[in-house]
């Protein structure tokens, strides 16, 4: 009796932890799509842009979604979808929405105060769940 249960329950447990893995799976897939479709596009991978941190934006995701930078970092987001368009907004409201960022093109923020920043985008983020955070240090 005590195994029928037992076997149910971990059943259970084992099925709700793999759609985290397949989603982190697939944001991995994503974000490195996302990078072959900036180097057919720009030449040189994202890490090799001069002056800025790279943040691509891809299939309704932010790649990477979590950045560490220091203060004074000029951040840059790129739009490598091939026919959506997207915008930056800081959850915090210290800075106006972007303008909608279409294929190719892309939107800058410099980070000054130290803290997490959490960002959206503005048409996305509640029907795609694309969000993003930046953790500037000093």
């Amino acid at each position: 009796m005590r195994n029928s249960i037992l076997l149910p329950t971990v059943l259970l447990s084992l099925a709700a932890a793999f759609p985290v893995l397949a989603d982190e799976e697939d944001k991995a897939a994503i974000c490195a799509e996302a990078e072959e479709r900036y180097v057919e596009l720009f030449g040189e991978p994202s890490s090799e842009a001069e002056g800025v941190e790279v943040v691509l934006m891809y299939k309704y995701n932010f790649c990477p979604a979590e950045l560490t930078v220091k203060a004074g970092t000029t951040v840059r987001w790129v739009n490598v979808d091939k026919r959506t368009s997207h915008s930056v907004l800081l959850k915090d409201g210290s800075e106006p929405e972007s303008d909608r960022i279409f294929p190719e093109e892309t939107v800058e923020m410099t980070f000054l105060t130290p803290g997490q920043q959490d960002y959206l985008c503005g048409p996305h983020w509640e029907t795609q769940n694309m969000i993003g955070m930046i953790t500037v240090e000093p």
